[in-house]
């Protein structure tokens, strides 16, 4: 049984021990494809054994479980390392395959998408507790071979997100079956299926085990991981591996099951650990890896030197990082197909819809207005964004006519088109709101139309847009929740054992919000700080919670993004469960999708809306009276009363104590006024307030930079 103090996944798996790795590879050209430059030029003509190798057994930050490395500090190890390529292969999701494909590619190493996937010892669906080892799935690491190898390791992590859940996410022999077509397997460490099969039940179970890999992935497609990392239980196992592969012939590979970046963050990762699994490193009882420091990134030498019998097993790393060439789709916008009636073109429709809004709102076109929608029109129909303004009509429209109050606010407010189609209920032409600040030519960036909903009825529009454009067509996103300075402090001191006390007065001197410094900054600029670091104890505590700072500790979902897409999701994207399992969620954030082009729209749920409605409501019900936001006036005496006594507690923007403070000094008398300070506070140049206040009261004089600001 493999060391319990040691876990290849060590906040969960309390009877696995992973292994670590060592290589040696032979004189060298590789071939390899997917980076600018091609592997081939990344490698010398003739290069010894000893100084090329490629990891293909690693862990990141987005191990969520006990992962420490973040993938710039990966990445920039194996550049400096000038290793030609890096596999990420995270525990059970792709979380962070978009970042690292793109990190890796830009600091010019090849990077190999991965997972160490969970296989279910009998069937994904299985969930009766009496059944052996039904909480401790087999170990199986799968590389993209292809873009089509990634679409299948895709398809198979969503599955076991969807369908395999049970203490982690499982897929079975089945799904490989039926999804192994582009993927190279390795066997993994000490809890993969051949080296449980080893420990348990000998030799011969062990080959037969590894030759049912064999036909699941062909011949160039299963090799058999030798790790050495310390543990006792990895010295046999690698010797009955080496074993099985001379009977089977199966290739061997060397790998080092990195969890950390540098030697010296053991530590730091064993207090990753805890924090985790809610332990102290006092406990007796803990998951250990700090017993068996050897998780980090070695370089080629340093895998050579732990393999020198193992040549050919050093140099099948670079074999593998040759046939594994993945491409993934980056840039290209691809938006959701939208159905337009009469055989029209997204664009045709987009025009005729404003013209005929423009026509119902102001009576008729005037040259101005012709002017505006035509310029509006040729930006959209450029940049190709017509159907993205339909997707977001078409579900307002669904919105307003089932009662659901909806408001649009940010930039998407300065278009005429966006007024006149019903997107917003905004005069641009009153207001004088630019539209460039949508979109404009000059900066190419994906169009952002934030939609509030009314909370309580918000996932009333979610499922109009997924029986419209499928289920397998539209998710909410993931979110990670990363560790703050203060957060990382209080977590370090409670796995070191120190008091709250202790733990309070060093934390509440480091900085907050969003522009506080890095903890390391903190140190050295706050006074108070620098002097508690002065003691062992704090300097200590210090020196760890910079180590675990920033780095992601769970995932969450996004409060208002869905993506929607052309394409299946899983065509590109890994699906999960959310947290409370009401929904799906993508593994990729916002902005990973955005480098694949794929596009999110903000169903923002918002309890304003909701009590408004309400309100509406009351009003109809008690006093008769039937009122629509659209007919509200904005020039009624007794609501900018109300303003101006400050008392604002529940309206959007104006309810902080700041905000209320200058209210009541301006004493506004138009929603001019309101615009103005809503501008000027939230954010902006908060300074010029009280010259705004005194201006508007006729204390000041009103001058302008240059005559033509007058108007």
């Amino acid at each position: 049984m493999a060391n319990e103090a040691f876990s290849c996944e060590a906040a969960l798996d309390a009877a696995a021990a992973p292994p670590r790795r060592r290589i040696a590879v032979g004189p060298a050209r590789a071939r390899v494809g997917g980076l600018p430059g091609r592997l081939a030029a990344a490698l010398p003509e003739r290069t010894p054994a000893s100084e090329q190798f490629v990891h293909l057994h690693t862990h990141s930050e987005y191990s969520l479980l006990d992962g420490l490395s973040r993938l710039r500090d990966l990445v920039d190890r194996a550049k400096a390392f000038d290793m030609p390529a890096l596999a990420l292969t995270d525990h059970g999701a792709l979380y962070g395959a978009v970042d690292f494909y793109t990190t890796a590619r830009l600091a010019g190493v090849k990077p190999i998408i991965g997972v160490e996937t969970y296989v279910a010892r009998g069937s994904r669906f299985d969930r009766d507790a009496r059944i052996e080892g039904h909480g401790r799935p087999f170990h199986l690491v799968l590389l993209a071979k292809s873009f089509r190898g990634y679409q299948n390791l895709v398809s198979l992590i969503t599955s076991a997100h969807l369908e395999g859940y049970y203490y982690r996410p499982r897929i079975d022999k089945e799904l490989l079956r039926e999804k192994g077509e582009g993927l190279i397997a390795l066997s993994a460490c000490l809890q993969g299926e051949v080296s449980r099969a080893l420990q348990d039940q000998g030799l011969d179970a062990a080959c037969a085990v590894a030759s049912e890999h064999r036909e699941l992935f062909g011949e160039d497609g299963y090799y058999l991981e030798l790790m050495s990392h310390g543990v006792p239980e990895q010295e046999p196992v690698g010797d009955g591996i080496r074993e099985v592969s001379r009977r089977t012939g199966i290739p061997l590979v060397v790998t080092n099951d990195i969890h950390y970046v540098n030697a010296e963050d053991a530590e730091a990762q064993d207090i990753m650990v805890c924090i985790q699994s809610g332990k102290t490193v006092d406990q007796s009882d803990r998951l250990k890896m700090i017993d068996h420091p050897e998780l980090y990134l070695k370089s080629a030498a340093q895998m050579a030197a732990l393999f020198p019998n193992d040549g050919a097993a050093l140099e099948n790393t670079l074999r593998i990082a040759e046939l594994c060439n993945v491409e993934l789709p980056m840039g290209n916008l691809i938006l959701p197909h939208f159905e337009v009636p009469g055989g029209l073109t997204p664009d045709q429709q987009l025009r005729a819809l404003a013209e005929r809004g423009i026509t119902a709102k102001y009576g008729a076109f005037t040259p101005q207005l012709r002017d505006r929608m035509d310029h509006e029109l040729t930006v959209i129909s450029k940049m190709g964004y017509a159907a993205y303004i339909l997707i977001v009509q078409d579900f307002i429209r669904f919105a307003q006519e089932r009662g659901i109050l909806t408001a649009v606010r940010g930039s998407a407010g300065g278009s005429l088109v966006n007024y006149a189609i019903g997107v917003t209920d905004v005069d641009p032409i009153r207001y004088s709101l630019i539209f460039d600040r949508f979109l404009n030519l000059e900066r190419y960036t994906q169009p952002d139309i934030d939609v509030d909903f009314m909370d309580d009825r918000r996932d009333e529009v979610i499922a109009y847009v997924t029986q419209k454009y499928g289920a397998d067509h539209v998710a909410q996103i993931v979110t990670f929740n990363t560790m703050l300075a203060r957060a990382a402090v209080r977590d370090v001191a409670r796995v070191l054992g120190m008091s709250y006390g202790d733990a309070d007065r060093v934390a509440k001197v480091i900085p907050t919000g969003p522009t506080a410094p890095p903890l390391a900054e903190s140190r050295t600029e706050v006074a108070e700080l620098a002097q508690l670091a002065e003691e062992p104890e704090v300097s200590r505590l210090l020196d760890l919670a910079e180590k675990v700072e920033g780095l992601v500790r769970s995932t969450g979902t996004h409060a208002a993004g869905v993506v929607i897409t052309r394409d299946p999701l899983t065509d590109l994207a890994p699906i999960e469960r959310t947290k409370g399992k009401e929904g799906i969620q993508t593994q990729f954030e916002d902005k990973q999708l955005d480098k694949l082009g794929l596009l999110k729209f903000d169903f923002l749920g918002l309890t304003n809306l909701t009590i408004l409605d309400h309100a509406l409501r009351l009003i109809s019900e008690q006093r008769g009276i039937e009122i629509t936001r659209e007919r509200i006036p904005l020039n009624d005496p007794k609501t900018f009363e109300l303003l101006a006594s400050g008392e604002t507690t529940g309206l959007f923007q104006l309810e902080s104590a700041g905000m209320r403070r200058y209210i009541r000094e301006l004493k506004p008398d138009r929603v001019e006024d309101v615009m103005a300070m809503v501008a000027l506070f939230r954010p902006g140049p908060m300074e010029y307030i009280p010259r705004y206040v005194a201006r508007k009261h006729g204390q000041e004089a009103v001058t302008y930079a240059h005559p033509s600001l007058e108007p």
